[in-house]
């Protein structure tokens, strides 16, 4: 029989461990409280912990990590503070009169416990089961083995950071999408286990990644998101101007026409000493030389801004200079005061009296001017050409960074009266041009036009705030007369036609596979964006290889865009045959039958060129090599055979071919090609299917609609065939 004392011993053992496993676990009735910052609930390892900390002369409940915070609950506290875990499992953030902050909502979910794991993760639990976490909650930061999904965001000040279901991260300011976040990072992951890395959507706007040695109290960036601070959109607020100082970035006013809105906080913004409605007198235009990203009210998003070739001459389209700014102001112009000039103020308000008098003197001399100005107005305002010229120059108070309104005539003399003809499409010709700062542009002229002054100006300003480095950026418009044009900048590579379908003895213009994959993927990216993340479904209606540009690294980029509604906006569902402006061999069935046609049917008219991309053959070619079959059918009966080497383009049968990456392809291809829009997949899920993220089910077999009517009979519909003849006459373009 064992001895009482080693029975006792090995009780008090099990005992102890027993009380260690549950030592972290905390019961609910649990409560810190700001004013002990020494008490808090902390993981296993030691290495996280919950409490209080102190940032100023503010409180905070959060997890840290080294002192550093991972995660908040609420906002600034003061020291009468409570963070309680109440019985009825909810977890809750209270002030010192018991007014509630924040809450897990969690009461009567059944929370028997909570604990702070060694990853970081303070998790409510019901028994095994996890209530509510933290991870799942994020604040602004995320740490290893976090994971950051879709419905997750990140906010931090007037910043929100998200992952969309398209798989892109995006970021906001305020209620606006500033863009896609295109970001890469890399590391050689050298540090010890020691040190922890986290990334934090940090106040500022920027998105970085740090690093803290355990015990050492400080963190160090190891990357960031944008280089340049200023290039953060709203750093600096409405109206406010981020420059530079010896070290860092700083925020000011456009001018002394401005006031601070919080003088002790100069990333609030400004606000005009006068507001415009309130402006008792004249209305003046204070320029801004090289400036751009200068936040204004939502209401002012759709203004146009009017430029003539010789006020571009200094505007190169480049990110040093790429722009002057204009804000209105009541009054004169009061320029800031430099650092030099602030002594010689008072010699300066010596000379006022003598303004005074100058502009009295002025102002009489210009109230004749005006009264001139309003007699000849009265007499000439029936005069077609006089509203043209007023409408272009009464846009020039609107504010940089809209697309610029060039003349007719200088677009004629930029393209040399369009001799240098690049190609031509089912919304007009395009030609080669030259501005006066030897910026290389391509202006397309567009044909059939049914829109008026405005309404023509408005779908302008909808196409240039599309920005996605998968999108042919928008410069300027001409609106003039009949004359409807836009100037795009000019991609050096020109189109991915012209690189598929070349003869074997062309081999400078063949692509490899690398290249290949990568358009495939970044035009399926640049879709996704008008369908997915715009702030209205853009569908394209014309996805082709010939409005698939490169650049000179390859990077492809759509053109031509938004420009359905363009032709013809009555029809915004595209649903009549007057509206099929798309092209032989890449409509879908539901677009040929006359029915409705949405986003899908651009995914469609991407499977088609997506098949063309892996074979380099036009997908309504026949030939021997395909059994004279067109491609689908003939590409698919090869995938079915498993020959899908086959389908590659001969002409690559030297090359180095990923044929994982052929695979995904071509099956991506033959689901967006399926003849029913419901079985064909978003541009989103292409992009993840593409890459590899999401697993791709076997396609069923493409069908055509040429090989059966809308009904599902064994002969082609009136409808359709007429469609198809309709077609053919324009099948050029």
């Amino acid at each position: 029989m064992k001895s009482p004392s080693l029975i006792l011993s090995i009780f008090l053992s099990l005992l102890f461990f027993f009380f260690i496993i549950i030592s972290a676990d905390i019961s609910p009735g649990s409560t810190l409280y700001a004013s002990n910052p020494d008490q808090n609930w902390t993981s296993p390892n030691n290495t996280f912990s919950l409490g209080f900390i102190t940032e100023g002369t503010s409180c905070f409940a959060a997890i840290t990590y080294n002192g550093i915070p991972i995660w908040k609950a609420g906002g600034a506290m003061d020291s009468s503070a409570s963070l309680q875990f109440l019985s009825d499992g909810n977890l809750r953030l209270v002030n010192g009169s018991g007014f509630l902050v924040w809450q897990s909502n969690t009461a009567g979910h059944g929370v028997s416990s909570a604990v702070l794991e060694d990853s970081g993760n303070f998790v409510l639990r019901n028994g095994n089961v996890s209530i509510w976490s933290t991870f799942d909650n994020p604040t602004d930061t995320i740490v290893p083995s976090q994971n950051f999904t879709t419905g997750k965001v990140l906010r931090s000040g007037l910043y929100s950071f998200a992952l969309l279901s398209s798989g892109n991260l995006t970021l906001r300011w305020g209620m606006v999408l500033l863009c896609a976040v295109n970001i890469a990072y890399t590391s050689d992951y050298a540090e010890g286990s020691d040190v922890l890395r986290f990334l934090r959507l940090d106040s500022d706007g920027n998105l970085r990644i740090y690093s803290s040695v355990r015990n050492s109290g400080t963190s160090n960036v190891r990357w960031s998101a944008v280089g340049d601070q200023c290039q953060v959109f709203g750093y600096c607020g409405n109206m406010g101007i981020c420059s530079y100082n010896d070290s860092s970035p700083i925020c000011g006013c456009p001018s002394r026409n401005f006031d601070p809105i919080d003088p002790t906080d100069s990333r609030k913004g400004c606000k005009r000493k006068v507001e415009i409605e309130n402006c008792p007198g004249r209305v003046t235009m204070l320029p801004l030389d090289h400036a751009n990203f200068l936040t204004y009210p939502p209401e002012l998003d759709s203004q146009l801004y009017t430029l003539g070739i010789s006020a571009c001459r200094s505007n190169c389209h480049s990110p040093a200079l790429p722009s002057t700014s204009f804000v209105k102001v009541c009054g004169p112009v009061q320029p800031n005061l430099s650092p030099s000039s602030v002594g010689l103020s008072k010699k300066n308000d010596l000379r006022l009296n003598a303004w005074i008098v100058t502009l009295v003197v002025s102002g009489t001399i210009l109230g004749f001017i005006m009264f001139e100005g309003g007699l000849w107005w009265w007499c000439c305002r029936n005069s077609s050409k006089f509203w043209g010229l007023s409408a272009q120059y009464a846009l020039r108070e609107y504010a940089s960074g809209m697309p610029v309104h060039f003349s007719y005539k200088e677009l004629q003399r930029s393209t040399k009266g369009f001799k240098e003809k690049l190609g031509a499409g089912g919304f007009g010709a395009v030609y080669r041009g030259v501005l006066a700062n030897r910026t290389i542009i391509a202006v397309k002229q567009l044909e059939d036009i049914e829109q008026g002054e405005k309404q023509f100006r408005m779908e302008v300003v909808t196409i240039s705030s599309t920005h996605h480095l998968n999108l042919v950026r928008l410069i300027g418009f001409c609106s003039e007369g009949r004359h409807r044009l836009l100037v795009y900048e000019f991609m050096k590579s020109g189109s991915l036609d012209n690189f598929l379908f070349t003869r074997d003895e062309q081999s400078g213009r063949l692509l490899n596979w690398e290249y290949r994959f990568k358009i495939a993927l970044g035009t399926a990216k640049g879709i996704t964006y008008l369908h997915e993340e715009c702030r209205e479904c853009i569908v394209h209606c014309d996805i082709k290889p010939e409005n698939i540009l490169l650049d000179e690294n390859y990077n492809a980029k759509v053109s031509d865009f938004g420009l359905a509604k363009l032709i013809n906006p009555k029809d915004h569902t595209y649903r009549t045959l007057k509206s099929v402006w798309g092209t032989r061999g890449y409509l879908a069935p539901e677009w040929l039958a006359n029915l409705p046609i949405n986003s899908k049917s651009d995914v469609y008219s991407y499977g088609m060129v997506l098949l063309e991309i892996v074979s380099g053959r036009r997908n309504f070619e026949v030939s021997e090599e395909t059994n004279q079959k067109k491609l689908s059918f003939w590409a698919y009966e090869e995938f079915e055979k498993g020959n899908v080497k086959g389908i590659v383009d001969k002409r690559l049968a030297n090359h180095e071919v990923d044929m994982e990456q052929v695979m995904r392809a071509i099956q991506v291809s033959f689901w967006c090609i399926q003849e029913q829009p419901s079985q064909r997949p978003m541009m989103g899920k292409v992009v993840q299917m593409l890459e590899g993220i999401t697993k791709i089910e076997r396609p069923s077999a493409p069908k055509a609609m040429t090989e059966g009517s809308v009904n599902g009979t064994g002969s082609v519909s009136a409808l359709s065939t007429f469609a198809t003849s309709a077609l053919a006459r324009s099948s050029s373009s």
